[in-house]
């Protein structure tokens, strides 16, 4: 006799997509899907209390989502009384409850909970079956192939293959489409006084999320970040209305002002949809087909679209692929030997440096940065300051609301700190004020100045610069695009370069180590 249990369908909180590998092929009157609420995954690191509610409402609204479409869903709520608090628990009670012939689960973004997920057939007596996450475009073994026997894995040679692969901005003859693969010399102009960004789409709570916005406040009062204004988009509709308004207000102007920064404009023209991709709400192929029909209709220009789409096909794949290429390894990379505590001004948000006090208050108020905030100002300072990686990676994950391990281990690490020595950048993100004071309004009233270079007045990134550059001239002279910088530094004289260190050094003499109960539960 056939087994007509029924399959058993684990769905993460970010494969929130009825076209999840899992579900199709699947009927409804065998299949039950189940959901997870989970103590591990919301306490791991204490996250942003808008990214537990943005996750958790849009599970729940998924649920019902499908429950409406006729499936059979069983759903576990972080307050559930006997919730077992881990994917592994939860499973294992849900095969007591269902007796399936057989668990069909997605491969995880994460390393840790991939690692547990294969812990699953020996565990389990029913079947076990892993399938790839397909709804990226470039798979795990596929990117391993194409970094196989490779001197250096940049990220433009692989946006290059990608573009190839899936026809993106490709003339007939397959040349690119505009004559050039890469449009970022078009994309770099600082604010207008006069911009007048339109309002980016905000959508009220409804029941369902104000009852998740109860139990966060109640549960996770501890944790960083505002829910006065819980804005996030939580469905597929809400996701796709957030779509439709970048596309018909905002891509236009996207590309030349996607590196500008304005004091309390916490959106600019950016698209704000990174939360719902890394939910699964929106389809991250259909968004860069989107962009590429608005430039074939006269719509944007192609240095909006270009931009737009390598951020997906390109920065995103390629970001997802390194993650796996390289871990677990890059969890505990430290090439420039980074030892000092984030400052306590991370979390309080109470610096006098301006650029850094609006970044964290939008991050705070928001759980969102754009990602020039997130490298050049905040990342930025991380680097020149040697904040000790880990810390640095911690914050990041707990107090961005699109923020998963995968995405964010290899921008911070590899991008922004260069821990990884160099696999990912070709060079050390390291700037001074005056790329800020470029490309923002930050510095106009800030009570430091750009213009001083050293001093108390002197903006803390000048000395810092000089200070990182300094000390890591070993490792960093012979690297072709900064070991030109050095012959500045020689030229300077040897009063003037003590004064750049005795600077810097003070200022981090200065800084108060923050708790690291901020962003992991201490244990005692």
């Amino acid at each position: 006799m056939p087994n007509t249990n029924p399959i058993l369908v684990p769905i993460l909180g970010d494969q929130l997509t009825r076209n999840l590998a899992s579900l199709r092929g699947r009927t409804k009157d065998d299949t039950v899907i189940l959901m997870m609420e989970v103590w591990d995954e919301a306490t791991y690191v204490k996250h942003h209390k808008q990214k537990i509610v943005l996750i958790f409402s849009a599970m729940r609204h998924f649920a019902a989502e499908l429950r409406d479409a006729g499936w059979t869903v069983d759903y576990v709520k972080l307050d559930d009384g006997d919730n077992a608090g881990s994917f592994t628990g939860e499973v294992a009670r849900a095969i007591e409850r269902h007796d399936p012939r057989a668990v069909h689960v997605v491969e995880a973004g994460e390393w840790r909970v991939q690692q547990a997920i294969n812990e699953w057939p020996d565990k389990f007596a029913c079947e076990v079956e892993i399938l790839p996450d397909d709804r990226f475009l470039c798979g795990r073994a596929e990117f391993a192939d194409w970094a196989e026997d490779r001197d250096s894995l940049r990220m433009e040679t692989f946006y290059r293959m990608m573009r190839k692969k899936l026809d993106i901005l490709m003339t007939k003859d397959g040349k690119p489409e505009g004559g050039d693969w890469n449009y970022d010399k078009d994309n770099r102009k600082p604010p207008k006084d006069d911009m007048d960004t339109p309002d980016v789409p905000k959508f009220e709570p409804d029941d369902t999320t104000r009852e998740v916005i109860e139990l966060v406040e109640d549960r996770f009062g501890d944790h960083f970040g505002s829910l006065e204004k819980f804005l996030w988009p939580v469905t597929r509709d809400e996701a796709e209305k957030a779509a439709d308004a970048f596309f018909a207000e905002r891509i236009e102007k996207f590309g030349p002002y996607q590196d500008a920064m304005v004091h309390g404009e916490d959106d600019m023209y950016h698209s704000m949809l990174s939360t719902s991709i890394n939910l699964g709400l929106l389809d991250p192929l259909e968004l860069c087909e989107r962009a590429e029909k608005a430039y074939e209709n006269g719509d944007a220009p192609i240095n909006s679209v270009e931009g737009f789409i390598r951020q997906i096909i390109g920065w995103r794949e390629y970001i997802r692929g390194f993650y796996w290429h390289f871990m677990p390894g890059l969890e505990s990379d430290n090439k420039l030997n980074a030892q000092r505590g984030l400052p306590e001004f991370f979390w309080t948000g109470e610096t006098d440096m301006r650029c850094l006090a609006d970044c964290i208050r939008s991050t705070r108020e928001n759980a969102h940065a754009h990602h020039i905030q997130r490298l050049m100002v905040l990342g930025n300072f991380c680097l020149i300051a040697g904040i000790n990686p880990r810390e640095v990676q911690d914050w990041y994950l707990v107090v961005y609301a699109d923020a998963y391990q995968w995405v964010e281990l290899p921008n911070v690490s590899a991008m922004i700190l260069y821990a990884d020595g160099g696999k990912l950048a070709t060079k050390p993100y390291a700037a001074s004020g005056n790329y800020i004071n470029k490309m923002s309004d930050y510095c106009k009233e800030c009570r430091y100045s750009p213009s001083k270079k050293t001093g108390e007045d002197a903006c803390p990134f000048n000395p810092l610069y000089w200070h990182f550059m300094d000390r890591h001239r070993d490792r960093l002279e012979s690297n072709h695009r900064v070991g030109r910088i050095y012959s500045n530094w020689d030229r300077m004289d040897e009063d003037k370069r003590q004064d750049y260190l005795d600077t810097a050094q003070g200022f981090l003499d200065s800084l108060t180590p923050a708790d690291k109960g901020w962003a992991r539960v201490v244990e005692d």
